[in-house]
């Protein structure tokens, strides 16, 4: 496949999503573009947070997992849905309940300023490296494919990707993105499909075989009890992923502005079980297709070792350089590109949802014209933020299998927002809250520290996900530390 088809398919694309962008981006008002009026179907959010939880990571990296790691990965999954049931039963009736535009709002009704502002920006801080570093993984491998033989420069390609992602949002907002999300994951599954299908016709499978196959592989192991120490032992990835789903989840603007558009809690709750369920499934799915691209490559003497070819780069190479053929590697793209933009596009909303609302207090400030010209303002700095950012990932980074690092970093930015929320809901105590941003700052310093007292003691334990529980139990203890003991205590609601 040449790199001018895969333009044009590129164009074709997003041809597709400024045309949602056209229909669904009518109305310009700021309830549009940060909570689409409270109409949003709960099933096509439910269905569009599919894709943008999966995001290019999934779709390159999880397959890529399955050489080294097995289906380990699926421990986590177990953890995420568990972690999203918390999410409907404990977080989005206290959302709905104080009918909350942003999240972050209630820090300050329960703490104080000072907690609003320190909760907003470990969000912005988490988000923007987040997110750019999904959005990274999927432009260098597009780079790859097709700009370096084009001649066209990486900070081209990745100021022309976030343009293009600008123009279709920058109107709508949340109320375009929950239909382009819809839109993103169905080309995700469908090019999931469509691969996982040609590879097993290559292989001269029956789909019963396919299964089979996937199921009897060397790579199929799921649970690891064996040996409490390593990073992917059960309990460890499993409680690691309860709580990785409620911080980046439940305590993000970016997924909690989607359920937040639903009318009702009932029907916000309804999302949050059917796209728990469903996420899972489609894990599964990927970790399958991991199998067959393994299979494929052995069956079709490639030697991936020889070729050095690991990690994330396993997928794009079979699907676009190998005698897959070019109905693989059409598809590959086009999923590949959706789920670089339904992560990207929400990102740059919530972010500035984020930064109007928690930082600038424009809802209390201006008036609704106002609001308006202040938040299109935010949302193109937040679009050049974003295109710095990437350039800066492509200095430094030179590992380019990224899950490990977006879920490390989650440790470190979402710890302290998960203590902060739990103290909130399940103790009484109010704080000083000027005190705050230096628990904030403590707490992930203290975490690294923990994390390599193993290393250098030369213990057999590897810290791995749990640096998240590790980081918001330091911020719960510091919250303990710096609460005020002549402040009347405040009444604590059972949400449960």
């Amino acid at each position: 496949m040449t790199s001018t088809f895969i333009l044009v398919l590129i164009a074709a694309y997003f041809g597709v999503l400024f045309l949602t962008s056209y229909f669904t981006g009518k109305g310009d008002s700021n309830e549009d573009f940060f909570r689409a009026n409270k109409s949003a179907p709960w099933y096509l959010v439910a269905f569009g947070m599919v894709g943008a939880s999966l995001s290019g990571i999934t779709f390159i990296s999880v397959p890529g997992w399955v050489e080294t790691k097995s289906f380990s990965y699926l421990q986590m999954v177990m953890g995420f849905v568990v972690g999203y049931f918390i999410i409907a039963r404990v977080l989005l009736p206290l959302y709905y309940k104080m009918n909350l535009t942003s999240i972050y709002t209630y820090l300050e009704e329960r703490f104080g300023k000072t907690s609003h502002k320190t909760g907003a920006v470990l969000f912005l801080v988490a988000r923007i490296a987040g997110a750019s570093l999904r959005l990274f993984l999927v432009a260098t491998v597009l780079q790859l494919l097709v700009f370096d033989e084009l001649g066209v420069h990486f900070i081209v390609t990745v100021s022309i990707t976030i343009l293009l992602i600008w123009i279709y949002t920058f109107k709508g907002g949340i109320k375009t993105i929950i239909w382009t999300d819809t839109l993103q994951t169905a080309f995700m599954l469908i090019a999931l499909a469509i691969s996982g299908y040609l590879i097993t016709k290559n292989l001269n499978i029956s789909f019963g075989e396919m299964i089979s196959t996937v199921k009897n592989s060397e790579y199929s192991q799921v649970f690891f009890f064996d040996d409490f120490n390593a990073g992917n032992y059960f309990w460890k990835q499993f409680l690691a992923g309860i709580f990785i789903a409620i911080s980046m989840t439940g305590l993000d603007q970016g997924m909690m502005q989607k359920n937040l558009s639903v009318t009702t809690l009932k029907d916000s709750q309804k999302n949050m079980y059917w796209f728990s369920i469903s996420l899972l499934f489609v894990n599964l799915l990927f970790l399958g297709l991991g199998v067959l691209l393994l299979k494929y490559a052995d069956n079709n003497s490639i030697d991936l070792k020889a070729l050095n070819i690991k990690g994330d780069a396993i997928f794009p190479h079979i699907a676009v350089k190998t005698q897959l053929g070019v109905t693989a590697a059409v598809f590959f793209v086009l999923g590949l590109i959706a789920a670089a933009y339904s992560s990207a596009d929400s990102s740059m909303t919530a972010i500035t949802t984020s930064f109007s609302i928690d930082i600038l207090g424009i809802d209390k400030k201006y008036t609704e014209e106002k609001q308006k010209r202040i938040r299109k303002i935010v949302h193109i700095g937040i679009s050049i933020l974003f295109i710095f950012v990437l350039i800066f990932y492509n200095k430094v980074i030179t590992d380019r299998s990224i899950i490990d690092s977006i879920f490390k970093f989650a440790g470190y930015t979402y710890g302290p927002l998960l203590g902060l929320f739990i103290f909130g809901l399940y103790t009484k105590y109010r704080i000083k809250d000027k005190w705050v941003p230096i628990i904030i700052i403590l707490s992930p310093v203290l975490t690294y520290f923990i994390s390599t007292i193993p290393l250098r003691l030369e213990w057999k334990y590897q810290f791995s996900f749990e640096l998240l529980l590790v980081n918001a139990s330091l911020t719960f203890i510091g919250l303990l530390l710096i609460r005020d003991r002549k402040a009347q205590e405040v009444k604590v609601e059972n949400i449960l």
